[in-house]
């Protein structure tokens, strides 16, 4: 059977395997690892399902950024914005931090010019002296319904010929995949 190779063409890897007089693999001499293949222009297919990942995050973003400058919004507005929205109650400042993924320093900035704006109140915490909680205000929620509505046109657009099916099988994919990030992948120290 012979080397599997990416949809390019490329081999995605092979095994040789002579080894150096100390009993130590060379890089030439042992099974490729994934740095190997990238290398020499192969590719793996986890290679490119993370490589894609990103990629498309990364030009969703930046349509999106793109598309939302008119209006003075941007995705991470969005984002924001969203998280407060859609968060129990009112929700801590640290929580949305949590759930955004993002350091709390740069949740902070992102709130001062929000609430400069006019479009998050930050509510002292009555239980925690230290802690705020958020709020969209009036202006907010139209600002935020005003990034769906741009935000809609391009995800349509985007997802027009994917089927519910598909649709399904890639969220949950996803939501599997976050769910392992987030745990911060249990079984990586062992392995390294």
């Amino acid at each position: 059977m012979g080397d599997p190779a990416s949809p390019d063409g490329n081999v995605i890897g092979h095994s040789m395997s002579a080894t150096k007089a100390d009993g130590r693999s060379s890089r030439k001499g042992r099974n490729k690892n994934t740095f190997d293949i990238y290398r020499e222009g192969g590719s793996t297919a986890e290679i490119l399902l993370t490589v894609q990942l990103v990629l498309a995050a990364r030009r969703w973003r930046s349509l999106l950024d793109e598309k939302l400058r008119p209006i003075e919004q941007s995705s991470a507005r969005m984002e924001a914005m969203s998280a407060i929205l859609n968060s129990p109650d009112m929700p801590a400042q640290v929580d949305i931090a949590k759930r955004l993924r993002i350091e709390g320093p740069t949740l902070t900035r992102m709130l001062d010019t929000l609430e400069k704006d006019g479009l998050v109140d930050r509510i002292p915490d009555p239980t925690d002296r230290r802690s705020k909680q958020l709020r969209l205000t009036d202006d907010g929620e139209e600002a935020l319904a005003q990034i769906f509505d741009v935000a809609e046109v391009y995800r349509s657009r985007l997802l027009d010929d994917v089927d519910p099916e598909t649709m399904a099988v890639v969220n949950s994919f996803l939501r599997g995949l976050l769910a392992k990030l987030d745990s911060g992948l249990p079984g990586v120290e062992a392995a390294e």
